[in-house]
């Protein structure tokens, strides 16, 4: 049997797992329905469900990598009672992986791209008609958009290549301090801003009319909930496997409930602390901050361009800080895919990154092409596009119906069981996870992870 590979410090494993959590979604959503919902008032909410819902999920995936020693490719296998089928979801897992990297890391390559072009000074003297005009003329660039997004590709999978201690654990510990340095830098920089006591009023206030009522007087209470709900499940990346891999590598000295905490408080810090960059710079140059990708390529480059002095050097860091977001999301991920290529059909890691290369490459050309020559396509209705479509595959179903088999595979008795599950995630020292909620994660949570799944459909399709 291949020894497996380990992580050399506790803090790799929490910077890794942190680093594959946050997300950009996380980062341009978080402080925009912040904003939207009432403030620190939202943030409470969110705060709850984080623990009701995100955290017991976060910790069943950690336990079901751990206790198997394997990726997602042999995990359920390995602790599934004889006779049963668990193992079948392996391969819908590992697809909400390829179908993540079929767009991210196209989206990761605008943000590399964004870097060299405010380094550059590209954006100065434009207006916001001419800074949207640059963004509009980049989604109808595939070639360029191929290049930054195949550097994106190449780069991360060298880095998997190289192992876990010495490519993937050694990269995002650095990527991960430096996101988190760059992070403080822009947070002091932006709350000193004349006139941003306003953006921050706005973010940190609480506001509870907001959780309850819109500025036209709307009853919006279920719209905040499902919001707060969305934003504590999607955030973690839960139900793919993505976080079980880490759990594969550490050892049984801590609890993993314990660990869980710290790797959503992490990733619940990154987007407070955007919060803290975006909405006091926005209010401070007459902008109003938008939501996606508008807020990230037209709006903010919009704010640096107003800053008097020092405005093409707070950009660059802004992308920097982004770009590194993207990428240690994209190397977590790849990570997950090499390891089902190994542990599946017993490759080693270079021909798995060598394969793997190709395969992505190719895959991601849909969503390059569906922006321009592709256009025509559109799945989701008028003015949708193919990523769009690899969006909603991934966000609102393999995320939520993945999350639900980890839920019942350590519940279940005819999966792995709660016992055993328990035994798992309470070995080592830390914070235990109680055994007195087994009744609301086997009969409640199931219902609630269901009804974000539906309610995805809904707003979709629906309302």
């Amino acid at each position: 049997m291949r020894q497996r590979e380990g992580f050399s410090s506790r803090l790799g494993f929490l910077l890794i797992s942190a680093g594959c959590a946050i997300g950009l979604g996380n980062v341009w959503r978080f402080p925009y329905i912040t904003g939207k919902y009432g403030g620190a008032a939202f943030v409470l909410v969110y705060l709850l469900f984080l623990v009701i819902l995100g955290l017991p999920v976060m910790v069943m995936e950690f336990s079901v990598g751990r206790a198997s020693q394997r990726s997602i490719a042999l995990s359920f296998q390995a602790l599934e009672p004889p006779g049963t089928r668990w193992h079948l979801y392996s391969w819908f897992g590992i697809a909400g992986n390829y179908l993540l990297m079929m767009f991210y890391t196209s989206v990761a390559g605008w943000l590399v791209l964004y870097c060299v072009k405010m380094a550059k000074g590209d954006f100065v003297g434009l207006d916001a008609a001419g800074v949207e005009a640059e963004f509009s003329a980049l989604m109808g660039r595939p070639w360029l958009m191929t290049a930054f997004m195949a550097l994106v590709v190449a780069v991360s999978m060298l880095i998997c290549s190289r192992g876990l201690q010495n490519g993937v654990e050694k990269v995002n510990k650095i990527m991960m301090l430096c996101l988190l340095f760059v992070m403080a830098v822009l947070v002091v920089r932006s709350i000193t801003f004349p006139g941003a006591g306003a953006g921050l009023e706005f973010y940190l206030k609480p506001d509870f009319r907001n959780l309850v009522y819109d500025s036209q007087g709307s009853f919006i209470l279920g719209e905040t909930v499902y919001a707060a709900m969305g934003q504590a499940f999607f955030t973690l990346s839960l139900g793919i496997g993505a976080l079980a891999i880490f759990g594969s590598y550490i050892g049984r000295e801590r609890t993993l409930a314990g660990e869980a905490v710290r790797v959503a408080l992490l990733d619940t810090l990154v987007a407070f602390m955007a919060g803290l960059i975006i909405f006091p710079a926005c209010f401070a140059f007459g902008v109003t901050p938008g939501a996606g990708p508008s807020l990230i390529f037209i709006t903010l480059p919009n704010v640096f361009n107003a800053m008097p002095g020092g405005g093409r050097l707070w950009g660059f860091l802004f992308f920097v800080f982004m770009s590194f977001a993207a990428l240690s999301t994209v190397i977590a991920v790849f990570e997950n895919i090499l390891s089902f290529a190994m542990d599946k059909w017993g490759w080693s890691r270079k021909r798995a990154a060598a394969v793997n290369l190709a395969a992505i490459l190719a895959l991601s050309m849909p969503c390059i092409l569906g922006l321009n020559l592709w256009a025509g396509i559109q799945p989701l209705g008028p003015g949708s596009s193919i990523m769009d479509l690899e969006d909603f595959l991934i966000s609102d179903n393999l995320l939520p119906l993945g999350s639900l088999i980890y839920l019942l595979f350590c519940v279940s008795r005819r999966g792995w069981g709660w016992d055993r599950f328990l035994a798992e995630a309470n070995t080592g020292e830390g914070l235990r996870f109680p055994a007195g909620v087994r009744f609301y994660v086997t009969w409640i949570l199931p219902f609630l992870v269901l009804f974000i799944f539906a309610a995805g459909y809904w707003s979709k399709f629906v309302s």
